[in-house]
């Protein structure tokens, strides 16, 4: 092959690393996991040992977070060893949506657990070791507050590591870091329920507050569940022809010209990454010096566009590929 031809080839290829990972998010996730896993052991050991119900269930439900927010670590470790195998057409950002995905559907077991143990004890009422319960429920809370802390803080690191050019877009997270953040949250949140059921219970004798605001808890945290389900969905599904770019993409490409005008008959759009976009369109025009090139220059103002196939047709009857 001569040279010539070897650096027309090496200027057409193209590289399908469409997202940079998030180093930030990937060491924050795993150490998050580390902790509440440690906070993990600390409850369901205090529950055997005080005998308290609340505790041990609350260790366990705790587990299912530490497996949750594992998965959202390995994710990131997972895409980042495979960024460069050529067998993922379009990159390996999708791993981080899919586990975001499973991880929404843990949270929304993890809901449904709440609810039954809720209604079990409402029914059937247990001694609660209210002291005991309140330091455990305090010192979990604290350590969601770290965990959050720190996610948050990778989560400023993505941003500012983003796109500053998104046209007045909505800002895409990181669905991945979304759903580790969402557990610790709803732990949070869970944490501070229980301290208040326990308070009331300890305080005035009202021990069915345990169980009812235990369910109120599962209903909250089903709500963040679907709702990560509904963003990490779509992203899978590639449901992205209600998004802006594309009307973007038809703004630039069709246009009326001197020489003629052209159409898109066919569009198909897909997010490649947490910023970028994806695009395969078929165009019809009648200005005979239009190429394939002239169209991706006129996509080139919307850097989130990072890969575009174009077919074009030609009237009279012509076709050019590319």
């Amino acid at each position: 092959m001569h040279s010539h031809e070897s650096e027309q080839l090496a200027a057409l290829s193209h590289d399908h690393t469409f997202d940079l990972g998030n180093q930030a998010a990937e060491r924050g996730t795993r150490l998050v996991m580390w902790i509440t896993a440690a906070m993990m052991v600390v409850e369901i050991i205090a529950g055997w040992y005080y005998n308290s119900m609340a505790l041990l269930a609350d260790g366990w439900h705790m587990s299912s977070h530490a497996v949750a927010i594992g998965l959202s670590a390995v994710a990131y470790s997972t895409a980042r060893r495979y960024s460069k195998d050529p067998r993922f057409a379009f990159g390996t950002w999708k791993i981080e949506i899919l586990t975001g995905f499973a991880s929404a559907i843990f949270l929304l077991g993890v809901a449904a657990m709440m609810l039954i143990g809720s209604i079990e004890r409402l029914i059937t009422p247990q001694q609660i070791h209210y002291k005991e319960a309140l330091v455990i429920a305090a010192l979990g809370l604290a350590v969601n507050i770290v965990c959050a802390f720190i996610l948050g803080k990778a989560h400023h690191h993505d941003e500012g590591h983003g796109h500053h050019h998104d046209h007045g877009h909505t800002h895409h997270h990181d669905l991945n870091l979304k759903s580790a953040y969402i557990h610790v949250i709803s732990d949070a949140a869970t944490s501070v329920l229980a301290m208040l059921a326990l308070v009331g219970g300890w305080i005035y004798g009202w021990a069915w507050l345990d169980p009812v605001i235990g369910a109120a808890g599962s209903v909250l945290v089903a709500m963040w569940a679907k709702g990560l389900i509904v963003d990490t969905g779509k992203v899978l599904l590639d449901r992205e022809m209600d998004h802006p770019v594309v009307e973007e993409i038809c703004e630039v490409v069709q246009i009326q010209t001197p020489t003629g005008s052209t159409h898109i008959t066919d569009l198909h759009v897909w997010r490649v990454g947490k910023q970028v976009y994806s695009c395969a369109l078929t165009v019809l025009t009648d200005d005979a010096t239009l190429t394939p090139e002239q169209i991706r220059q006129r996509l080139a103002v919307h850097e989130e566009i990072v890969h575009s196939t174009i077919e074009m047709h030609f009237s009279p009857r012509k076709l050019v590929t590319n």
